[in-house]
């Protein structure tokens, strides 16, 4: 007899199991004068030495005293050790942002003239970097379809040094190949940098899929409580020094220590709090998918998701973020898609109307007037980003009860 196929409820408590133990012990060091089990938040900006030669040792990278809180710091590099062991990575460094995450990779990688492959459909504040501000020193990025690995094969040019994936994209939740981007750079010697923010090592690994490097911004489900910023980079340990040495100790964007003792303590709950919003995601976009009141559902766990049966493929679930579009103008005069979108927005109750993602609270967004409003029309109509699209980040509270909201509002 055939084993049945796990549900997808089955698959999402496996993963957590896989996760649990990692997300609440991994990096903790315990007081050993205090006896205490939590490691004391530290937030010292020098260290002292025990002696003018671990002093100097310490300079010359032969000892790992601390020197300097923007080098190194206990509480900081907990939570680097417990990011590491989320992703699967060697190392990790983590940094004051998401964007510092992503510039500061970006940059240890390139040089004046090198070239990016990134994807049309990404966070709006990436592709702002890569279009606008990284040309002024000499870095350009060519835009492509991110769901066709043929696209970046053919953007590729002898300058190119890095292939960009954002998987799945952020906000209409395209998927990428990312075994065949990975592979494809490998047979050019090119970097591959993921933005894995959007599933979470919850829900996808990329490094094990063959990427090189892979960011995050911890502010999101991670830390998961909506208050704290930080970004985090992983990989190898070569890369990660690398990432480390130019962002953090030269350009200074260094996690503050509290925000660090906060993240940790975040994200100690992130495989359970992922666990029930991814679950509740997938019941929710089926709900909108079969509602007469939506016009278009975007989240993978659907089969009539253009890229569900590759998400099955390389995902260890659907992830807790979908997004959709709204019918007709409901009676109310104006039927353009922007006004239908911002009227269900004012009329929720239970969900936050907010930017972010992945807090324990459903967070819901307009992009197209808010996070995606620094991406010209023409670009976010190439990238499949409709003006009436809705995202909806799924927290933790009762799935009946957000039903029960996006309901009323529609």
């Amino acid at each position: 007899m055939s084993t049945p196929r796990p549900s997808y409820a089955d698959q999402l408590a496996a993963r957590a199991r896989a996760l649990a133990t990692a997300c609440v012990h991994a990096g903790d060091t315990p007081d050993p004068e205090s006896g205490s089990p939590e490691a004391p938040l530290v937030l010292a900006s020098a260290f002292e030495f025990d002696s003018a030669a671990e002093a100097a040792g310490a300079f010359k990278g032969e000892n790992d005293a601390y020197i300097y809180g923007r080098w190194g710091n206990p509480s900081v590099d907990q939570l680097s050790a417990k990011l590491a062991a989320l992703e699967g990575a060697e190392d990790a460094c983590v940094t004051a942002s998401g964007m510092a995450a992503i510039t500061g990779a970006l940059l240890a990688f390139c040089d004046q003239g090198s070239h990016i492959v990134a994807p049309r459909a990404m966070y709006a504040e990436s592709a702002r970097l890569l279009r606008d501000r990284l040309p002024r020193w000499g870095v350009t990025t060519t835009f492509v379809d991110g769901t066709d690995p043929d696209a970046y094969a053919a953007a590729v040019t002898k300058q190119t040094r890095i292939l960009y994936l954002e998987t799945p994209a952020n906000p209409n939740l395209a998927i990428t190949d990312v075994a065949a981007v990975a592979k494809l750079a490998r047979g050019l010697g090119l970097v591959t940098l993921a933005d894995n923010t959007f599933a979470t090592p919850f829900s996808q690994t990329p490094l094990a899929l063959g990427v090189d490097v892979v960011v995050h911004s911890m502010t999101k489900a991670i830390g998961g409580h909506g208050d704290a910023i930080g970004g985090a980079v992983c990989g190898q340990r070569e890369a990660i020094g690398r990432v480390r040495e130019l962002v953090v100790k030269g350009l200074g964007a260094v996690l503050s220590p509290f925000a660090a003792f906060l993240i940790t303590r975040g994200a100690r709950t992130f495989a359970l709090r992922q666990r029930q919003a991814c679950e509740s995601a997938a019941i929710l976009a089926e709900r909108l998918a079969s509602d007469p009141r939506v016009a278009r559902v975007h989240h993978p766990s659907l089969p009539s998701h253009p890229g569900h049966a590759l998400a099955a493929r390389q995902m260890h679930a659907f992830g807790s973020i979908l997004s959709f579009e709204v019918c007709g103008d409901g009676g109310q005069g104006d039927g353009s898609a922007i006004a239908r979108g911002r009227r269900l927005l004012e009329g929720v109750r239970t969900i936050t109307h907010a930017v972010s993602l992945g807090d324990v609270k459903s967070l819901l967004v307009h992009p197209a007037s808010t996070t995606h409003s620094t991406m010209p029309p023409e670009d976010r109509a190439r990238a499949n980003i409709a003006d009436g699209l809705l995202r909806l980040s799924v927290g933790v509270e009762s799935v009946d009860d957000l039903w029960g909201d996006l309901d009323q509002a529609l």
